[in-house]
């Protein structure tokens, strides 16, 4: 059956009414996609996506952690093993599979995404069953052979203004050079992800630090190594990124004397590092790369709080970033402040934080943002990027921080059907968080169509420099 026009809107009838006017004047707003993780390939081949379970299923973490949660192999959807096991390549197969387990989803965000992308991308409005598994994935199929289902037609078709990618300290950038190299209009940014060249604890940390000092020609010293960071950022700049970002364990910060962080550069260049050791080298890039954005306009985004790869065995059969991230208690208010005493009065600084924490939204998050000028709110971020978390944010970070010290919506997806549904979804649910505060008499209309707009639009543009 169809979406409901009124999902996610509040089912008071004055308030519904409210909502459906808010809706209406931001619905239609161009996206601004200011951090995600779509492949610029895409835009640079344009070439078609191979099938239904390639574009829906085989990327989407979602997707694949829920079906292996209940006994899915990983293998069975397509993604390959390091220990040679077989894999299926029959993306029928893998949809049928993804059909037969389709209830798994019922009151998840992914359903509310996957259906919209359905109705809105081929429209088409039945429930996905194993009954209809096989005729809707040849209509979705056919579709995707056809010109305007291509990864350019469908970022004009979704009203894409500017969308970022993510990208690592190293990477040459080449489908960025590509695209820019072919004339088409579309924004496609590059973001400067450092982690690979800033994280001890990963077990190619040395190696990827000395190929980011031999592609800068810089010496193997602290200073040398932060100059790699200043050029590649540049690199970055010049291809049009707009900010820079941080996936660390942990939101510590620190800011040792010149001296210290020199001799702490050299032991972890020289052998393998201390827990301690790795942290407290995580904590000093955090100050560093907020020095460097003071310095060359770059906005940040810090991304922690995730205990990476929580379960060993996948980690040690698939590799990394297979579903298998878990979140952390976080703590922010003693672990940014040797951050926020460099750099936290820095107006012309933006600082973007996110959480999987929900429980510091007002006791750490919303105070300090609507303290420092340098901070802002990032959006419910993954797990939480839900109806019922982008509620819970709303309702707990705005009376200390109010609207204009968060930075509108992210979508944080590599899903990219998925993209015009999760901006739809945070359009939907602060229009409902702003009709009830209209219900109680706490804005105006006239006001709450401009926050509407502001985080619909107007407050990526401006926090992300676009």
């Amino acid at each position: 059956m169809a979406l409901h026009p009124d999902r996610l809107l509040p089912i008071e009838p004055d308030a519904r009414a409210i909502a459906r006017r808010l809706y209406g004047q931001v619905a239609d707003l161009p996206i601004l996609s200011p951090h995600g993780h779509t492949d610029p390939r895409w835009y640079a081949e344009d070439a078609p996506f191979p099938d239904p379970a390639a574009l829906f299923v085989k990327p989407d973490h979602y997707v694949t952690r829920m079906l292996y949660s209940q006994g899915v192999r990983l293998e069975e959807l397509g993604i390959p093993s390091r220990d040679g096991a077989p894999v299926e390549t029959d993306g029928r197969k893998i949809w049928r599979l993804f059909a037969r387990h389709w209830y798994l989803f019922r009151g998840t965000p992914s359903r509310l995404w996957f259906e919209h992308a359905l109705e809105h991308g081929f429209g088409i409005v039945e429930r996905l069953t194993p009954g209809n598994a096989n005729r809707l994935y040849d209509e979705i199929a056919a579709a995707l052979a056809r010109p305007e289902f291509r990864p350019r037609a469908l970022y004009d078709r979704f009203n894409i203004e500017a969308i970022s990618t993510t990208d690592g300290a190293t990477d040459p950038l080449e489908a960025h050079q590509a695209i820019r190299a072919s004339g088409w209009k579309g924004r496609i940014l590059p973001a400067y992800r450092p982690d690979a060249v800033v994280d001890p604890d990963r077990a190619d940390f040395r190696a990827e630090v000395r190929h980011l000092l031999a592609i800068t020609g810089q010496p193997a010293t602290w200073d040398g190594y932060l100059t790699a960071h200043r050029e590649r950022r540049a690199y970055f700049k010049a291809l049009g990124a707009t900010s820079t970002d941080h996936g660390h364990p942990s939101a510590r910060t620190a800011d040792l004397a010149g001296a210290e962080a020199q001799a702490l550069f050299a032991r972890l260049l020289a052998g393998p590092a201390t827990a301690d050791e790795a942290e407290l080298f995580r904590a000093q890039m955090l100050t560093e790369m907020a020095r460097m954005s003071l310095d060359d306009g770059l906005t940040m985004q810090i991304h922690p709080g995730s205990h990476r790869n929580h379960n060993p065995d996948l980690f040690g059969r698939f590799g990394p970033d297979i579903g298998a991230d878990i979140p952390r208690p976080m703590s922010y208010v003693e672990a940014l402040k040797p951050l926020l005493d460099a750099v936290g009065n820095e107006k012309d600084l933006t600082i973007v934080l996110f959480t999987l924490d929900e429980t510091v939204f007002s006791r750490e998050l919303a105070p300090l943002a609507g303290h420092y000028p340098v901070l802002r709110l990032g959006p419910p971020w993954w797990f939480l990027d839900s109806p019922e978390g982008m509620r819970r944010f709303r309702e707990s970070a705005t009376e200390t921080a109010g609207f204009y010290n968060t930075v509108g919506f992210n979508d944080d997806t590599r899903a990219y059907l998925s993209i015009p549904a999760r901006h739809d979804m945070a359009r939907r649910v602060d229009c409902a968080c702003l009709a009830r505060l209209v219900a109680d008499h706490r804005l105006d209309e006239d006001e709450a169509a401009e926050i509407a707009v502001d985080l619909t639009y107007n407050l990526a543009k401006r926090a992300y420099k676009l």
